[in-house]
């Protein structure tokens, strides 16, 4: 895998987690503050696409991940 495609589930599995937790319906709910981490995942992906640059995908790049085309 690629950088870019390790940083897309990441964030994938962050909103997913985070819905899990902070919807009250869900079984494994904890706060409906999780939800603020959903928007901040998703901002974070927004400024990404608009930047080209990614703080999720240098940290995986420094760890050793080749960066993709």
């Amino acid at each position: 895998m690629n950088s870019w495609q390790i940083v897309r589930v990441i964030a994938g599995f962050f909103i997913l987690l985070s819905l899990a937790l902070g919807i009250p319906g869900s079984p494994i709910f904890v706060n409906q503050w999780w939800l603020a981490f959903t928007a901040f995942v998703g901002i974070n992906l927004f400024q990404s696409g608009l930047t080209k640059w990614c703080l999720m995908e240098s940290i995986v790049r420094k760890l050793g991940i080749k960066a993709g085309n």
